[in-house]
């Protein structure tokens, strides 16, 4: 009790900015049913909103978890980064798709530079240096399906692809600061 009582501002502050991002997250699929009460070019089925509210709620509990899990500002503003990063990948490849329109399966490649991603994690488990070797990894995936798109003729997602390398390469190099911050405090095999 005698620990709650010093810190009793700290969790009001941090419920307050989880209720707030929990709220956005609502807020952008409740945007989703108000806009269809309006407009016939909203049309979503529950089925769409189903996988919305998956895609909404994983990146909110994945981004939970990291917070509770890391208290080093520049490792949670990479995870920070990357999830966003992923979200609008995936929102705008259901949504219109990246390469042509949503049902082009050139459009799967996209999933595997998240699978990249998700494998270096995985392999550096989770760890700040290893994340931003995955990162990386990422960076140079997304590159190379813009090369096939390309020299396959499936078209040239150059903006496109500037925008998630920019993702990936931002969360890599505020990874890369955790591991340097973690190494320079001490805490060694954090930042391995």
């Amino acid at each position: 009790m005698a620990g709650n009582a010093e810190t009793g501002s700290r969790p009001r502050r941090w419920n307050r900015w989880r209720m707030a991002g929990w709220g956005a997250a609502a807020g952008l699929l409740l945007l989703r049913l108000l806009a269809m009460q309006f407009t016939d070019e909203v049309n979503w089925g529950p089925g769409d909103f189903v996988v919305a509210g998956a895609l909404v709620a994983g990146v909110g509990l994945t981004y939970e978890l990291a917070v509770r899990m890391m208290a080093n500002g520049a490792y949670r503003a990479g995870v920070g980064v990357a999830l966003a990063g992923a979200f609008i990948l995936v929102w705008a490849n259901l949504a219109v798709g990246i390469i042509g329109s949503e049902d082009d399966p050139a459009n799967l490649m996209f999933y595997g530079v998240l699978g990249v991603g998700a494998m270096g994690a995985a392999v550096a488990r989770f760890r700040a240096m290893g994340m931003a070797r995955a990162l990386l990894a990422m960076a140079l995936a997304q590159a190379l399906v813009a090369v096939i798109a390309l020299v396959s003729g499936l078209g040239f997602a150059g903006a496109v692809t500037s925008l998630f390398v920019a993702f990936w390469l931002t969360a890599a190099w505020l990874f890369w600061k955790a591991a340097k911050e973690q190494s320079a405090s001490g805490e060694g095999p954090e930042a391995a």
